[in-house]
């Protein structure tokens, strides 16, 4: 997969890690997104170096969603453990 579509991954990804995790963020709407741009990049690189999962085959492969909604998942949840009372 090429970085264009690791981003629109990572976007769609943040869509859905927002979803899952519901709430005010610190960020906002364009913070989760970012953020899920970040976690696709982070889960697609451990999925590659620690699961023995290369994730450049294809963009509909179930395993390079999961490793990209699961990095978004971790990173959101860092970034509110973080900064979580910023915006109170």
């Amino acid at each position: 997969m090429s970085i264009v579509s690791w981003i629109i991954l990572g976007l769609l990804a943040g869509v859905i890690a927002k979803v899952l995790l519901p709430g005010r963020d610190p960020g906002g709407f364009i913070g989760t997104t970012v953020i899920g741009v970040a976690g696709a990049f982070l889960g697609g690189w451990i999925s590659a170096r620690w699961l023995d999962h290369p994730v450049t085959k294809d963009f509909y492969d179930g395993a390079t969603w999961a490793a990209a909604i699961g990095g978004s998942l971790v990173l959101l949840i860092a970034y509110r453990i973080l900064f979580g009372n910023s915006r109170d």
